[in-house]
């Protein structure tokens, strides 16, 4: 996405140009709420410079939804107040088609109840080493969850898991890793303690096997001002 983008501004103004993102996303991540910031020479009216930058990302996978102006101490990342993430999990005998490499797909119905209630000790502010990746480069392990939801609906051939988590900021791998790990709860090869066990022992061999990064989105960032308002 940022490369892209840089490239299109490039095609706008002369010269190089770096994008802040208010989140980075592991390869094969999604985002359909991401927000980023640039620097330019130009009076852009914000309806024209999206316009613009989408018309010079074709035929890539991106799309700019919205521009607007920003204070001069506004930051895509820092200014930054929750992020808001979405996994989606596809239980189905059949193969994805329509949303093969949108959701992870697992062959057995997992209990939601169960997994909502272990999620609960996730919530709040917790060490979650065992939900870090080892190449984490966070100065710590320390973060605050707001808030894990997970909901459950009939899909063709199936049924679809949505697991909803909102933080202020994420451990490298972190949702990945949770959901991994609630994923066991589900399937009923983890007890209603094995998940409150694994995240205090700060232990990352603790962890379930991390979900792979086709399932999940960035749904939105928040701040105090909506700069799209």
């Amino acid at each position: 996405m940022q490369c892209a983008i840089e490239a299109a501004l490039a095609r706008l103004e002369p010269g190089p140009h770096t994008v802040a993102a208010a989140g980075r996303t592991d390869a094969g991540v999604h985002a359909t709420g991401q927000v980023a910031q640039c620097d330019m020479t130009r009076d852009w009216d914000p309806f024209r410079l999206s316009e613009a930058l989408n018309f010079h990302l074709k035929p890539a996978p991106v799309a700019i939804l919205a521009a607007a102006l920003v204070p001069d101490d506004w930051h895509a990342r820092f200014s930054a107040l929750e992020r808001r993430y979405t996994y989606r999990v596809i239980a189905r005998r059949a193969p994805l088609t329509h949303d093969a490499g949108l959701a992870w797909q697992v062959k057995h119905p997992l209990d939601a109840a169960a997994m909502q209630d272990a999620a609960r000790c996730l919530i709040g502010r917790h060490d979650f080493t065992t939900f870090r990746a080892a190449l984490c480069q966070a100065k710590s392990p320390v973060k605050t969850l707001d808030e894990v939801r997970i909901t459950a609906q009939p899909c063709p051939g199936g049924t679809e898991y949505r697991l909803h988590f909102r933080a202020r900021s994420f451990l490298h791998n972190q949702v990945r890793s949770m959901v991994g790990s609630l994923e066991r709860v589900g399937s009923g090869a983890w007890g209603p303690d094995d998940l409150r066990d694994a995240l205090a022992a700060c232990d990352r061999t603790r962890c379930g096997p991390v979900a792979p990064p086709d399932g999940l989105t960035l749904t939105g960032v928040g701040y105090a001002t909506d700069p799209f308002a």
